[in-house]
């Protein structure tokens, strides 16, 4: 386990060394999760790209700290961890919020980024009354109070019925999230508008979103594609809000064949 201090919290992230002087390739998970969610896609995309991923601000082994959490702030985060790693310019793929965490970082720092793949996301997540109301009801009665209305926006009704113990640990999951970790990233979530800045962004990009996402539904994410210049569109058949546990093979799939044809695209930058 690798860890590093920026600024006022310690950050838990994994590097998986690829080629030397191969493409990089980060991942920025969901709200309420750790970056374990990722390992079925690392595992179908290891040797091919030097691979980071992390948890993010109050989540899995990692600190909250102390100041306000933005999503500036997590995008801050993960340019300090790929600057202490000396990765350099990466295609960064992000997951719900993972993905507002991509958008920030072009925004902030476009040298460290030279794709982005956007997961069931978009430029623009919830309104402020219904991040209040998550808010407030995990402040009263914790994370395990939202579980039960979250398990069905994350995954299909086939998952559910079907892979039963999978559903029990990725609910475990959500539920041992830092209660202060998960309502400050609330909070960022709630307070982020990023859909003026995502018609600015000028590197190759790809939107992908499952069929029955009940978090980021298909048109949300079409939505976010439209308003990137260039970028692609994929859905993703059975799946919900994250496709890297309930279809990793799809997913790798498309991350592979979209970073494949990188080296033929020209950016706006």
């Amino acid at each position: 386990m690798q860890f590093v201090k920026v600024d006022d919290a310690v950050l838990h992230y994994q590097v998986i060394g690829g080629p030397e002087n191969g493409p990089v390739l980060v991942f920025a998970n969901a709200l309420g999760t750790d970056f374990r969610i990722w390992r079925d896609v690392i595992v179908r995309l290891v040797g091919k790209f030097t691979i980071l991923t992390y948890d993010k601000r109050g989540h899995g082994l990692s600190e909250t700290g102390q100041g306000p959490v933005t999503i500036a702030r997590h995008a801050e985060d993960l340019a300090a961890i790929m600057d202490h790693a000396g990765l350099g310019s990466a295609i960064i793929c992000g997951l719900s919020v993972g993905g507002l965490i991509a958008q920030q970082l072009y925004i902030d720092r476009r040298d460290l980024v030279s794709a982005l793949i956007l997961c069931d996301t978009a430029a623009k997540l919830g309104d402020t009354e219904s991040w209040n109301q998550r808010i407030a009801t995990v402040e009263a009665n914790g994370i395990r109070a939202l579980s039960a209305s979250v398990m069905p926006n994350w995954f299909t009704a086939a998952f559910r019925a079907n892979r039963s113990e999978e559903l029990a640990g990725y609910r475990t999951m959500l539920e041992r999230q830092s209660p202060r970790g998960y309502i400050a990233t609330c909070a960022a979530i709630r307070d982020a508008d990023l859909r003026e800045k995502a018609r600015q962004i000028g590197v190759p990009a790809i939107c992908i979103v499952g069929d029955q996402d009940g978090s980021t539904p298909v048109e949300m994410v079409a939505g976010l594609a439209k308003s990137i210049p260039g970028s692609r569109f994929e859905i993703i058949k059975g799946a919900g809000h994250i496709p890297c546990v309930e279809t990793p093979e799809r997913l790798a799939d498309i991350i592979a064949v979209f970073t494949g044809g990188l080296e033929n695209r020209v950016t706006l930058n």
